[in-house]
């Protein structure tokens, strides 16, 4: 692989060009031989690409979280071209033909937005398309989809930022937002113009605010190649460092329907997450229906309004399954609506699980509750982006609740110095980790949709991946360095689970029957083999 310092273009510079590629490159490869800068320039996403790939863990915070939140919520006055697709509720009944402006012939990949809920920062409107452009930079770095390939998509709904509706400056419609029926017509039409014009991609949607996050996801999950990284990926991170959390107290993950969760955040992530997380449970003890009640007794839910049970008016459908039986609450010392920080000290839980969006949310009464968890290595999970937004930050995990604390965060965070030689490890739940794999295993395996169990998968693989020397120094989830290797195992685990149960549809020449004869070690091969590398000649100026 060539080293892009050794052109006349320094690093900078290629970092400064945008990574996300939108058309054909002007000129092919055969043709970019030469040694002068305009050459150069003709590839020089694909030499950032390369830069990035290299140095991805020091890249990514850049092209991604924390810097991407900074960029939605000034995109408007930093735009310079358009760097997706934009579809807008005056397009209605338009879509079907406008999908055929965009020039690649495939598309393997899109990443769409209506930007409600742009990370913790709240409804950005068409901004919100830095998320997708984003998202999908990591999809080309960490899993090799071709840059070509992949769609950046904002569907313009209007925004209820009155911010936005009163900012001269801004790009989308300023009116406010659609509901109901009129939403969903939009988003139908959507759907229907991208997978009939592309009928092999995979749509992940993102960012979409709470209230439509899990509707649209029953909405379409069984019938298009979809999924909602924010309910479904980030559920898939959190359970594997939640096993990573079990593995680290020296217990095998089997263990893990014994662990009690304290979960603040009751949106799209924090039910996401707690759905899937009883599954997983249940699993383990069974798969029964006696097995998934029993699951449900492990988690105490903590929204705005203190702790939810079953007496609270207009509780949430989504968080229903969650609420706490009164008489259960009450034998515990808790009521409907009983503050954090009591929660935790009466429950003395393993985990504490922060999908809030409320920057400090855990503060020093409530770690100091914890420390009295009936845990060994109690678990702090400040998991909300971006950095601003996370619950806590290390140097209070580890100060307030102890050196033996497992601390993991959605942000990066630098690890703490705990004196005496010994490192408090700040582990980085980022949806990176998964996201790339399950959308890079669902193309290869051609899978009709994407299922809990290949979801599932995913998540226990990249549990797995960690050494066991490496949890047991509370280091639940590995390093960013290694994401194109991650990504590679956690699409042979998608594969294999669709193969297993029997979605897979196989992938050009890779037909279903083909992809069953294959040995774990042999798809790991084919999905490496499938994964697009920025490669290039070194190139040096040649004086006569």
């Amino acid at each position: 692989m060539a080293n892009a310092a050794s052109s006349s273009i320094s690093q900078t510079e290629l970092l400064a060009i945008p990574l996300h590629l939108v058309l054909p490159l002007p000129c092919s490869e055969s043709e970019c031989l030469g040694i002068n800068r305009e050459h150069i320039l003709c590839h020089a996403s694909s030499y950032a690409f390369l830069v990035l790939i290299a140095n991805i863990e020091e890249y990514a915070p850049i092209v991604y979280t924390p810097t991407v939140g900074l960029v939605c919520q000034n995109y408007s006055g930093l735009f310079r071209r358009p760097r997706g697709m934009y579809f807008s509720a005056e397009d209605r009944g338009e879509m079907m033909s406008m999908v055929y402006n965009w020039p690649a012939e495939q598309v393997d990949m899109i990443v769409v937005t209506d930007g409600s809920r742009i990370l913790g920062l709240g409804d950005l409107g068409v901004q919100g398309i830095g998320i997708a452009i984003g998202k999908l930079d990591l999809y080309v770095a960490a899993a090799g989809i071709n840059p070509q390939r992949v769609l950046p998509v904002m569907i313009d709904v209007g925004t209820n930022n009155e911010k936005l509706l009163n900012d001269p400056l801004y790009l989308g419609l300023q009116e406010h937002r659609l509901d109901g029926e009129e939403y969903l017509a939009v988003i139908d039409e959507f759907m229907e113009a991208v997978f009939t014009r592309w009928p092999h991609v995979i749509v992940q949607f993102e960012d979409f605010q709470s209230k439509w996050a899990f509707k649209l996801l029953q909405r379409y999950r069984n019938m298009y190649r979809m999924f909602n990284d924010d309910v479904q990926g980030t559920a898939g991170v959190a359970i594997a460092g939640l096993l990573g959390a079990v593995r680290a107290q020296g217990r095998p993950m089997i263990d893990f329907p014994k662990m009690k969760i304290v979960v603040a955040g009751a949106g799209s992530a924090g039910i996401g997450v707690l759905n899937a997380a009883r599954k997983t449970m249940a699993r383990m003890l069974g798969d029964t229906d006696i097995a998934f009640e029993s699951a449900g007794s492990q988690f105490w839910v903590v929204d705005a309004n203190g702790l939810i049970t079953e007496g609270r008016e207009k509780i949430d459908p989504d968080a229903l399954p969650f609420a706490r039986k009164i008489k259960e609450a009450n034998r515990q010392g808790l009521r409907e609506g009983a503050s954090l920080v009591e929660v935790v000290r009466q429950v003395k839980p393993d985990v504490l699980l922060g999908l809030s969006a409320v920057g400090g949310l855990f503060t020093k009464e409530v770690l100091e509750a914890l420390k009295d968890s009936t845990s060994t290595r109690p678990a702090v999970f400040a998991m909300s982006n971006p950095t601003k937004n996370a619950e806590c930050t290390p140097d209070e995990a580890f100060s307030i609740v102890g050196d033996s604390t497992i601390f993991a965060s959605g942000s990066p965070f630098k690890d703490v110095d705990l004196g005496n030689g010994h490192i408090g490890h700040c582990n980085q739940g980022n949806n990176m980790y998964l996201f790339p794999g399950i959308g890079l295993g669902t193309l290869l395996s051609g899978s009709r949709i994407i299922s809990d169990g290949m979801l599932q998968a995913a998540a226990e693989c990249l549990a797995a991946y960690m050494t066991d020397k490496e949890v047991l120094e509370g280091i639940i989830f590995p390093s960013i360095s290694s994401i194109r290797d991650i990504t590679k195992q956690v699409a042979a685990a998608v594969i294999k689970e669709a193969i297993e149960e029997d979605l897979a549809e196989g992938y050009r020449e890779m037909d279903a029957r083909e992809l069953r004869k294959l040995s774990h070690e042999d798809i790991e091969s084919y999905v490496e083999n499938n994964m697009w590398s920025p490669e290039y000649p070194v190139l040096v100026y040649k004086e006569d």
